[in-house]
């Protein structure tokens, strides 16, 4: 996951929310796997892992909206600086926790299992990695920087000129039922939704990035359905949940059946997603009336969040075990949980803040009306 900054001036409270919401769901997932090593958090301690399917979308939607935002206006779609702002937002933060983990290899943190080093500075290591190597969290990573390299191309080859988006449409619709396609190719050679070879797949994931997309092509592309749509936040809030509890019930619960619930379910979790993503850009929805303290914190430092926590946590579990300290006490939790946070906070104060500012010096984002166009979801991420 990577996490953009944008002027507070534009931050919108809901996606702000959402973003603050996705870093909680894998932080108490990372918890459950490598501090207590058992479930916990109730039912929603079994769905953690869906945080990074909200991630995803909430990323298609954001890099989608920069990329076709000025295509919608006329204007030429400047790839040099997309990437520039891309790698500045994305590699810092990443490679300075990639080097800690190089450091620290042979350890209980890191283990002795790691990719080659060249996957991880190319983001190929996701094909290879299985369940307990080292940095295997980066898998997200992956499929969003190269996700990243593809979307500008199908962009400028799709709408082009014409600006018209309707070739870019069948393409997203494609896209998506390919990776249906893979995810059930995999479960007939006997594999599950949760197999690391689907898991960490990015022919079977990468689909989950594309209902973003389609937010953002619908707002820049068909702007009149678009307002109108959003006339219906609430609305759009209860379908979301809805949809979402639905889904989370068949995937857990294999229904209706094993290769449905596999086949489809990750597609259906991020639609599920970009109807709680449409909520959140709605002024009217109660995800942007609703504030929470805390949030906006937690979706800016959401990415740096993210890459840290989990060797943070890591490296507190012996720690725990040693001085027979119940890691399911509420003061263990809270403690452990403000170490994960904090982690991060001092990475986004220590790197990804002087490359933003960098970011910000050499390649500035648009006029300041282009500014105000991108609806922020959240302070960054990787998208």
């Amino acid at each position: 996951m990577s996490i953009k900054q944008i002027d507070s001036s534009t931050r919108l409270a809901g996606l702000d929310l959402l973003r603050a919401l996705a870093i909680a769901l894998v932080l108490m997932s990372h918890y459950n796997s490598f501090v207590r090593h058992a479930p916990g958090f109730r039912a929603i301690g079994s769905i953690g892992w869906a945080g990074v399917d909200l991630f995803f979308v909430l990323s298609g939607y954001l890099i989608g909206h920069q990329l076709l935002a000025p295509v919608a206006r006329g204007e030429r779609l400047d790839l040099r600086s997309f990437f520039a702002r891309r790698l500045l937002r994305t590699l810092p933060n990443y490679y300075a926790v990639l080097a800690v983990y190089l450091l620290l290899l042979d350890s209980s943190i890191a283990g002795n299992n790691m990719a080659p080093v060249w996957r991880f500075l190319s983001f190929t290591q996701n094909f290879v990695l299985n369940y307990g190597e080292t940095f295997t969290h980066s898998w997200s990573l992956c499929i969003e920087e190269q996700f990243y390299l593809v979307l500008p191309l199908a962009v400028l080859a799709l709408v082009g000129r014409q600006r018209s988006p309707r070739w870019l449409w069948c393409a997203l619709a494609a896209a998506i039922a390919t990776g249906i396609t893979a995810r059930g190719m995999a479960f007939v050679d006997g594999k599950d939704m949760f197999a690391a070879s689907v898991y960490y797949s990015s022919l079977a994931r990468f689909d989950e990035l594309l209902p973003g997309v389609a937010i953002a092509l619908l707002k820049n592309f068909h702007p009149v359905a678009f307002d109108r749509l959003l006339r219906f936040g609430n609305t759009l809030l209860v379908a979301g949940l809805t949809g979402l509890a639905a889904v989370l019930y068949g995937v857990l619960n294999e229904a209706p059946t094993a290769f449905l619930a596999s086949t489809f379910g990750f597609s259906l979790v991020a639609a599920s997603f970009a109807l709680l993503t449409c909520a959140a850009l709605s002024p009217s929805s109660l995800l942007n009336r609703l504030r929470i303290p805390g949030t906006a914190s937690l979706a800016l430092w959401s990415y740096a969040i993210y890459l840290t926590h989990k060797p943070v946590f890591m490296a507190l579990r012996p720690e725990l075990v040693e001085r027979g300290i119940d890691p399911n006490a509420a003061l263990t939790i809270v403690t452990v949980m403000a170490a994960g946070i904090f982690s991060g906070w001092l990475l986004y104060r220590l790197v990804e803040t002087p490359f933003m500012r960098l970011r910000a010096r050499l390649y500035p984002a648009g006029n300041v009306k282009a500014r105000q166009s991108v609806s922020p979801v959240g302070g960054v991420v990787s998208k």
